[in-house]
């Protein structure tokens, strides 16, 4: 008896529930549903919130960190090393460093395999140099080592450095190496394409350190002056007259050159790239700089540090030092310090979240990127189908008779429309002759546009329905408009069956955008999309080798479409809770 009333009452209650609040309460039991919800807005979020702080620049290009696997450990000195290091330098996306003993240690991740291969016998190393993909080492007794990328000449060492000539400071660049001998020569060997200098013959003998970037190289002389491995004039070539004879040190970046004078002053010049001639006031004398590519490190008198430059990846952090720095090194988009007791500091570029694509970009932020136009697109596309759809659906479900069949016929015709040939077709008649936001506004119109007639029949179908209830009839009694009866008495009473089509029909938008795009003929590079970053996954290295440049947006792509369809199917149910026995 005491279930029987309980059974009433619960009844009793349910009956005096509104149908919204009943839709909501079987809605919220569908733990499927429910879970659907959570993960759509959690992925929109991400891309709505995130990109605030993890800013992306569609044109930013950088080969030197293409097809970096995803990990955090390029900065990270192995423990043996990280106590009694003797020197380090930074590479494209790894590092390399000797300890005390003349061991060499090397982490982060290797462009190439082949670095991890050390040359077997090479004694007591004293100085090391990493490059793009390849490491330059010189040991007690001044001979060179190389390993890593082994074309473009960069095994071939000069003979002149084999035949005992001391050796005073290496570099490993991109796809060159360069060296110079204590009697003050300078030689280079790689590939003479991309970096070919050009050595006066008055000038060898005479050098005393040299820079080097991705474009030109720079030689300091025993007189303190600095000269042009060129004959082109550029930025980096009009270095300012008043500083010649006085230079101690130099360093270069992509897009600057800096100079550390006798007096302990820094003076820069060349092109103001990432801030690269912003240097900070200080007073205390600095004693050597060091370059990355859009960074400078100074190592001042007092054994402490100053940078300046980008900060994209943190280069311009510099950690608490515990000890007196001795010595700085910097390349790329990391830097080192070592103290006084050996102990290493590394501070910028420690690594992505998802590693990188075949451009340097990372693929984090193009995944945010690419979400926020793929749910943008899917999103307006919805809006503008739903409107037409139900405008249509509406009147041809009231009126009836030749309205009627005039439009289910129009319907039928742009439903016989095929969407992808139609897009891709289209897309080729245009070509470039219309802009990148033009073209995206026209993919989300083209969907908007072919994609209405299944939303249009749905809610013929339920005004057919609904026209015959009494409150259709006491509305015409009062004399309202046939406009205000579809659109202000039947659709409200229709809204459910309309908000569970569109959000199926969200998904199935963002999944033709994703293949429009993943053709190559949706939303072009340089913006992202989820689709065009799968773009890549059609070649087979591509998907055993990097494996994080599918994975990713795919598993994105995928969750998000089908958690949307678990919402919309949730809906469905919580309407008509009758609908899963039919």
């Amino acid at each position: 008896m005491k279930k029987n009333k309980e059974k009433l009452n619960q009844a009793a209650q349910e009956e005096l529930v509104s149908p919204f609040k009943m839709v909501v309460r079987n809605f919220l039991r569908d733990k499927v549903a429910l879970t659907g919800v959570i993960l759509v807005g959690f992925v929109f979020l991400c891309c709505l919130i995130l990109p605030v702080f993890f800013p992306i620049d569609s044109y930013y290009q950088d080969v030197t960190q293409a097809n970096v696997a995803p990990g955090f450990g390029m900065l990270k000195a192995p423990e043996g090393l990280g106590t009694a290091a003797a020197d380090l330098s930074v590479g494209s996306t790894f590092s390399v460093g000797v300890d005390a003993d003349g061991n060499v240690y090397e982490w982060g991740t290797f462009p190439t395999e082949k670095l991890k291969k050390l040359p077997t016998n090479m004694g007591r190393i004293k100085d090391v140099s990493a490059g793009l993909d390849h490491v330059l080492a010189l040991n007690e007794e001044g001979t060179l080592f190389t390993w890593g990328n082994d074309r473009m000449g960069l095994e071939a060492i000069p003979l002149e450095l084999r035949s005992g000539e001391k050796i005073k400071q290496i570099y490993a660049g991109y796809q060159v190496s360069f060296a110079l001998t204590e009697e003050g020569h300078l030689y280079n060997w790689g590939n003479s394409y991309l970096l070919d200098p050009k050595i006066p013959k008055d000038v060898q003998g005479e050098i005393v350190k040299f820079a080097v970037n991705t474009n030109l190289g720079m030689v300091l002389t025993k007189t303190g002056e600095i000269l042009p491995l060129t004959q082109k004039s550029s930025a980096f070539t009009q270095i300012p007259a008043e500083i010649q004879g006085q230079v101690r040190d130099i360093a270069l970046s992509d897009e600057s050159m800096a100079a550390v004078l006798d007096d302990g002053s820094v003076q820069v010049w060349g092109s103001n790239v990432k801030g690269t001639l912003d240097v900070p006031g200080f007073d205390k004398k600095a004693i050597s700089v060091e370059g990355g590519r859009y960074h400078f490190t100074l190592l001042m008198e007092d054994g402490t540090v100053e940078t300046w430059g980008d900060d994209t990846f943190g280069q311009r952090n510099v950690p608490g030092f515990s000890g007196k720095i001795v010595k700085t090194t910097a390349g790329y988009y990391g830097s080192y310090a070592i103290d006084e007791s050996g102990q290493v500091y590394g501070w910028g570029l420690k690594g992505y979240l998802f590693g990188t694509d075949a451009f340097g970009r990372d693929v984090f932020r193009r995944l945010l990127e690419g979400g926020r136009m793929s749910m943008t697109v899917g999103a307006i596309a919805v809006v503008i189908s739903t409107l037409i759809g139900v405008l249509i659906g509406g009147i041809s479900g009231y009126k009836g008779g030749k309205t009627d069949n005039l439009l289910m016929r129009f319907t039928e015709i742009v439903s016989s429309i095929p969407f992808l040939p139609f897009a891709i077709i289209l897309s080729a008649i245009l070509g470039n002759t219309i802009s990148e936001t033009q073209r995206i506004l026209l993919i989300m119109m083209i969907l908007g546009l072919l994609s209405w007639p299944g939303i249009a029949r749905l809610v013929r179908g339920s005004v057919l329905a609904e026209r015959e209830q009494e409150f259709v009839t006491a509305a015409k009694a009062l004399g309202v408009n046939e406009r205000g009866i579809v659109f202000r008495h039947i659709i409200p009473n229709i809204i459910t069956v309309i908000i569970v089509n569109a959000t199926l029909n969200f998904a199935t938008c963002m999944l033709t955008e994703s293949s429009l795009s993943f053709i190559g003929f949706g939303v072009q590079e340089p913006n992202a999309t989820w689709g065009n970053m799968l773009t890549g996954a059609q070649n087979s290295q591509v998907i055993q080798e990097y494996w994080w440049r599918w994975v990713f947006p795919s598993l994105a792509l995928g969750i998000c479409t089908i958690s949307i369809n678990c919402v919309g199917d949730g809906l469905r149910d919580a309407i008509d809770p009758k609908s899963g026995e039919r």
